[in-house]
């Protein structure tokens, strides 16, 4: 009997032993076999971040082999913005292309690239999204609040839409601006006598026709693509602040992916960030026709006053941030990648 114990134990183990072999082997199949969606959301549509968006997807689509589905949901569809930016905070999204202001309520560092007079043009704005250093503070932010960075680029200048013309830097007076979540809006817009009232995107076509507010910051392409000209026909070019977006991932989904299916996030992100700058440049220039075609005016400031309201804002940065360490020192790091990259254009 005991030899009959010892026989149908041994077999057992056997048995055992190889299903514990065949489950270890195909552990790695299984987790080849596995397909992961990618959701990514974006404010706007038909400009420079739903294009990064869809570059973005279709990328780590292709070089996953499609063990990555790429999903694409531009105009606020996922939700407003705040609603976006919770979602890939907690894996409900997994990535969102969006201007780093509104992430503020995760780290107030990420509003510095708001800063006005911090760029002179897109294509400067283009070279300091690329400095190393601006990528190692902007892609690092959200790092332990759920959000992992893996893309910054420059969309595109910022304008002020508005129901009646800006003609003048005086006529900023007494207006009620939306502008982004960030302080460095509210302090600049403050020093040209207007009333700014943060807003996200999606509110503000809706305050604009019921004259909650006057006018709005925003880059042109949204004015263009979700048809404000039904309620305002004026732009006033005031290029700043600079428009930048960061491409920012679900670190709870990232944490979820296998390693060569991360290294490929990662460097899809890149890529697609460094690969939209020309089709950024063009939209640009497409969207200001479009605009007027359309019906609307474009308006730029007389020289003399441009250069005064720059000279009026040139100090808001270092205002806004002195009194915040962390925040001056994110400063001081921006605004001397866009001094290295200025520099560079000349030279």
């Amino acid at each position: 009997m005991r030899s009959d114990r010892c026989g149908g134990s041994t077999a057992a183990m056997g048995v055992a032993g190889l299903v514990l072999s065949l489950t270890l082997g195909l552990g790695p199949a299984v987790a080849q076999d596995k397909t992961y969606v990618m959701k990514v959301t974006t404010p706007t549509i038909n400009d420079a971040p739903h294009q990064l968006a869809k570059d973005f997807a279709a990328a780590v689509e292709k070089d996953s082999g499609g063990r990555i589905k790429g999903e694409v949901y531009p105009a606020s569809q996922l939700g407003s913005i705040p609603r976006q930016i919770e979602g890939v905070q907690f894996g409900a999204i997994q990535a969102a292309a969006i201007p780093p202001e509104f992430f503020v309520g995760v780290d107030e560092r990420f509003e510095v690239m708001a800063a006005p007079g911090l760029v002179d043009s897109l294509e400067h704005g283009q070279r300091v999204a690329a400095d190393p250093a601006v990528l190692k503070l902007m892609l690092g932010l959200g790092a332990n609040k759920g959000l992992r960075g893996v893309g910054l680029i420059m969309a595109q200048p910022s304008c002020v839409i508005a129901k009646s013309a800006i003609r003048h830097v005086a006529d900023f007076k007494g207006k009620k601006i939306r502008i982004f979540a960030s302080q460095f809006q509210t302090v600049a817009f403050d020093r040209l006598g207007a009333t700014p009232v943060a807003m996200t995107l999606g509110d503000v076509l809706p305050a604009l026709q019921q004259g909650a507010i006057d006018g709005s910051v925003a880059g042109i392409g949204p004015f263009v693509h979700l048809h404000f000209g039904d309620a305002a026909k004026y732009i006033t070019e005031t290029n700043q602040p600079a428009i930048f977006i960061i491409l920012a991932i679900s670190q709870k989904w990232y944490d979820s992916l296998p390693k060569d299916l991360q290294d490929i996030v990662d460097r899809d992100g890149a890529a697609a960030s460094a690969t939209v700058n020309p089709v950024a440049l063009q939209m640009y220039q497409d969207q200001r026709k479009a605009w007027v075609d359309g019906g609307g005016e474009l308006i730029s400031l007389p020289r003399d006053e441009q250069a005064d309201m720059m000279h009026m804002l040139a100090s808001v940065g270092d205002d806004v941030s002195k009194a915040k360490p962390a925040l001056n020192d994110a400063y001081q790091i921006v605004t001397d990648a866009a001094k290295r990259t200025r520099q560079a254009q000349t030279q």
